[in-house]
């Protein structure tokens, strides 16, 4: 068959005589699903065109998992970047499903763009669209989901259309495909693709020929599970799909309102190698509204960074943040950010968040146990002693939003993504300043303060969700105090005018000298990478833990700011209206 006749996307605008020219010098071939396009840092030598099928492009990514860029859907070019830049490929793409793939050769390119300009404009229009994306976002959204039921106890049904109504709620149009699908051929299923917004395609895990077919047509698979059972072992079958294989998969535990607690989460994470874990809880309704945004891309996330003290602007941001009606589906912070950020995924009120923060920071000084160091000004036992108070045994899987922390890593030099394990022990790392506190050794790996190499995790929170991100930024490239240096006293005489409450001033040094990065290189383009950026006026210094409402307040001013300056469009990515 003419490829003129096959062929959708930007080839169809180029015109008669530029096609029938591409027709002599593609290639045409088969790409099973899971298989390989091309890896990330091999050599561009052609631009290609999906006709049929979804592929995915994805980078390397913390902690094995891979980062997803994006989907390409039919009719859509793919490696036009990297072949007109000449420099290797940036990602790697796969094929989610059995695809039919175009290759167009670097010289065949070059040579028909020469004497057909409509091909390079074409090209050029939709590199523009993907640019204005994002840099994290280059590609389609997911829009097929596969909802398999690990229990036959769910409703799976009930669910699925329970989902599909809160999609309607907020204008997304959702078709739910049960197993009556499993009989129908491959293009019955594109149409539904291209007729909706979101495809959920619900099946039943002990129905393994349906099942696997709804997850190897899937950009995405959430495992529903019941929060009151243990996972099986194995869990999926042997033969996992290119969703399950590249870790495109979800856990979403269902709650009666009586559980009794026959496992963790955590189990279930483990256990289904899932990237994210999410409740649904019956008698929360903004559960399923919560999952209701993350199906459709519409998300919410919050990040907050480090900064010692100043994090205290944090909270009133996040005030003005609540009484402007956000909702935050995703949270994530670094060091001090941290900490604030886990207090809203443990969804305590304002009036907790600021009681708890008062006691712990401001009403005694929890670097107050130092001593003459040997790893670290401080002992650390107070930072301990409060975090277990106020975090217990809390696993990040129980957390009722998704939640990520970053400390650094001084074994690889590389940002270290906290999102599994005991709470308190991934704030322990996120907050060891160098120095100050004691290192946290997790295995061959030695973890200290986040803010050492990435102190505002805006592009980690961009790889953890599809939708828009608020950020907080508290970071300041402020100098230490001369005078704190200059006839400074000796030990003993500091003790004699501070006592051993009030840490000497070779703390401000560490501390500066351990965030000195922060405010180079790439933290502009942090900053970029949220939709909504707070950045408090505040002169509080890392170590002025007195100094709270005054910094409180200045969060909240900078937040009722940067709010009133949203468009109206805008503000609808974030749920105001």
């Amino acid at each position: 068959m003419p490829l003129s006749f096959s062929l959708p996307g930007f080839f169809s605008d180029i015109g008669k005589v530029a096609l029938k020219a591409v027709e002599h010098e593609v290639e045409w071939f088969c790409l099973p699903a899971g298989n390989l396009l091309y890896a990330e840092g091999e050599p561009s030598d052609a631009l290609y065109l999906l006709r049929s099928g979804a592929l995915a492009a994805f980078r390397d990514g913390a902690m094995g998992r891979p980062n997803l860029l994006g989907y390409i859907r039919a009719g859509e070019p793919v490696g036009e970047m990297s072949m007109l830049e000449e420099r290797p490929h940036s990602a790697s793409v796969y094929a989610m499903r059995d695809s039919e793939v175009v290759r167009l050769p670097t010289a065949s390119f070059e040579r028909l763009a020469e004497k057909h300009p409509s091909l390079m404009r074409e090209l050029s229009k939709m590199m523009l669209q993907r640019l204005r994306s994002g840099p994290q976002r280059q590609g389609s959204e997911p829009k097929v989901f596969a909802l398999v039921s690990c229990s036959p106890t769910i409703d799976i049904d009930f669910r699925g259309h329970e989902l599909q109504r809160a999609l309607a709620r907020i204008g997304v149009s959702a078709a739910v495909v049960g197993e009556e699908g499993a009989n129908w051929p491959g293009p019955r299923l594109d149409e539904y693709e291209k007729d909706h917004q979101v495809v959920l395609l619900i099946a039943r895990l002990g129905d393994h020929n349906w099942a696997r077919r709804a997850m190897g047509r899937a950009d995405r698979v959430w495992l529903l599970a019941r929060g009151d059972a243990r996972p099986s072992t194995p869990l999926l079958p042997a033969d996992p799909t290119p969703a399950t294989r590249l870790k495109l998969l979800d856990v979403v535990l269902v709650h009666d309102g009586g559980d009794r607690r026959a496992s963790r989460p955590r189990e279930w994470a483990q256990a289904a190698e899932a990237a994210r874990v999410f409740h649904w809880r019956q008698e929360r309704p903004d559960d399923l509204s919560r999952l209701a945004r993350t199906l459709a891309g519409r998300s919410v996330g919050l990040v907050l960074s480090g900064g010692g003290a100043r994090a205290y602007a944090h909270i009133g941001a996040i005030d003005a943040f609540r009484q402007a009606g956000m909702e935050f589906d995703f949270i994530g912070g670094a060091s001090m950010g941290a900490i604030i950020a886990a207090g809203i995924a443990l969804e305590w009120t304002q009036e907790e968040l600021i009681e708890r923060v008062r006691e712990a920071f401001v009403e005694s000084n929890p670097l107050g146990d130092w001593r003459l160091p040997v790893v670290s000004l401080a002992r650390g036992h107070r930072v301990d002693e409060r975090l277990e108070k106020h975090f217990g045994d809390v696993d990040i899987a129980d957390l009722a939003r998704p939640f990520f922390c970053v400390s650094s890593n001084l074994s690889n030099g590389r940002p270290f993504i906290h999102r599994s394990g005991k709470l308190r022990d991934a704030l322990r790392a996120s907050i060891a300043i160098p120095g100050i506190l004691p290192p946290v050794v997790n295995g061959d790996r030695v973890l200290v303060d986040g803010a050492v190499f990435t102190n505002f995790p805006s592009e980690q929170m961009r790889a953890f969700h599809r939708g828009v991100s608020a950020g907080v930024d508290v970071t300041r490239a402020q100098g230490v105090n001369p005078e704190d240096f200059t006839n400074a006293p000796n030990f003993f005489g500091w003790v004699r005018r501070n006592g051993f409450n009030e840490l000497p001033p070779i703390a401000s040094l560490l501390m500066r000298s351990a965030t000195a990065g922060v405010m180079v290189g790439k933290h502009q383009a942090y900053r970029e990478a949220v939709d909504l950026l707070v950045l408090p006026d505040t002169d509080t210094d890392l170590r002025q833990w007195k100094r709270f409402e005054e910094t409180i307040d200045s969060g909240r001013r900078a937040a009722e700011f940067a709010i009133s300056e949203l468009s109206r469009d805008e503000a609808s990515l974030f749920g105001l209206r």
